[in-house]
C-alpha cells in the first residue's frame, strides 16, 4: 500500500481570509446584515428527532443485532448527526436571543446522542472560528502524531471511521480546559436520560443510540463535511462549501465558507447568503458529493490528515494561552 506523499502541514504567513472577505461582501452587499439574527425552528427539528429517536431506541431493543447496527448506521447515525449540527447552530447561539436557552436546548439536542458534549464543543469551536488553523489552538487541525500514524489509505479509512474519538480526545490532548458548571450540568442532564433509557428500554436501546452517533460520526455520507469543510484539496484554499442534498440533514453546514464568513447568519439563511453575493463565491472551489471527498480523501495519497493549512500563534495568542 502506497504511502502519503503530504506529511507536513501547509503553513501560511497571512491572516485567516474570512475577516477580510467579510468586510469586502459588506461593503458591496450591506443588506446581508438583515439575515443575521436567530432560527427557532432548529428547537422544533431538535424535538421531532428526540421523539422519533427515542421511539426507535425503544422499538429497536429486541429486534435481531443485524437489524439494530443497519437501523443505527443508516437512521440513527444519520438524525444523530444532524443533533450533532444542531449543537453546532446552538454554539453559536442562533436559535434563541437569550444565551442560556441556546445552552438549554443544546443539552436537548444531546440528549439521544448518549454524550453531553455541547459546552465542551462550544468552547473550542469558538476559537476555530477566531483563530482558524492556529497552532496549539485550533483543534479541528490534526495533530503530528495523526499524520505520521494514518499514512496510507486503509489507515486514513480507519482513521474516518474513528473520528468521534479524535474529536473528543484531541482537544483534550492538544489544549486541556478545566471543565466548569455548564459542564458539569450537561454531563448531569444526560447521564440522567442515560439510565432513564437503560432502566425503561434495556441496554440494548442504550447501545443503539450510542451506535448511531459512533457510526453516524464516523465513515458516514453525512460525516463527509468533516473532511470538505477544511482539508485542502487545492493549493491553498483552506475553507470550501457544499452544495448538495446532504444539508437537508446537516443543517446547511455545507454552506461553510458563507458560515466562516457570517457566524451570525443561521443555517436556514446561509443559502441566501450565496444568492446575494455569487460574485465572491460562485468562484471558489465546492463539493456536490460528500461520498466523492471520503473516497477522494481515503485514495488519493497527495491527501492526507496533513492537508490542511496552519498559522504559528501570534504573540498576544501566546501571551494569552
Amino acid at each position: 500500500m502506497e504511502k502519503t506523499t503530504k506529511t507536513e502541514f501547509t503553513w501560511s504567513e497571512t491572516d485567516e481570509p474570512h475577516a477580510t472577505r467579510r468586510k469586502l461582501i459588506l461593503a458591496a452587499h450591506p443588506e446581508i446584515m438583515e439575515l443575521f439574527g436567530y432560527e427557532p425552528r432548529t428547537f422544533w427539528i431538535v424535538a421531532a428527532i428526540f421523539i422519533a429517536q427515542t421511539t426507535m431506541a425503544w422499538w429497536i431493543a429486541d429486534k435481531p443485532t443485524w437489524l439494530l447496527l443497519l437501523v443505527a448506521y443508516a437512521f440513527g447515525g444519520t438524525v444523530n448527526h444532524s443533533l450533532q449540527l444542531a449543537v453546532h447552530e446552538l454554539s453559536h447561539n442562533l436559535c434563541w436571543k437569550t444565551q442560556v436557552y441556546n445552552k438549554y436546548t443544546a443539552f436537548f439536542a444531546n440528549l439521544v446522542t448518549g454524550f453531553p458534549s455541547s459546552i465542551t464543543f462550544q468552547r473550542y469551536h469558538m476559537e476555530h472560528h477566531q483563530m482558524q488553523g492556529v497552532h496549539g489552538v485550533d483543534t479541528d487541525v490534526p495533530t503530528d502524531w495523526e499524520v505520521r500514524f494514518f499514512d496510507c489509505a486503509w489507515k486514513k479509512a480507519i482513521w474516518m471511521f474513528c473520528q468521534p474519538a479524535f474529536y473528543a480526545l484531541r482537544p483534550m490532548i492538544v489544549k486541556p480546559k478545566q471543565p466548569g458548571f455548564w459542564e458539569a450540568v450537561n454531563w448531569c442532564t444526560q447521564m440522567t436520560y442515560n439510565a432513564l433509557v437503560v432502566y425503561f428500554f434495556g441496554w440494548r436501546a442504550f447501545g443503539y443510540l450510542i451506535a448511531g452517533t459512533l457510526l453516524g460520526l464516523g465513515l458516514h455520507p453525512t460525516a463527509g463535511h468533516f473532511i470538505a469543510e477544511h482539508y485542502e484539496f487545492t493549493p491553498n484554499q483552506e475553507t470550501y462549501s457544499y452544495y448538495g442534498s446532504c444539508n437537508y440533514v446537516n443543517f446547511n453546514v455545507g454552506y461553510h465558507n458563507e458560515h466562516h464568513d457570517f457566524p451570525k447568519v443561521p443555517w436556514s439563511n446561509l443559502p441566501k447568503v450565496k444568492k446575494i453575493a455569487p460574485e465572491f463565491y460562485d468562484n471558489l472551489p465546492h463539493y456536490t458529493s460528500y461520498i466523492s471527498v471520503i473516497w477522494r480523501y481515503i485514495t488519493d495519497k497527495r491527501i492526507s490528515p496533513a492537508s490542511r493549512v496552519k498559522r504559528q500563534p501570534s504573540k498576544s495568542a501566546r501571551k494569552d494561552d
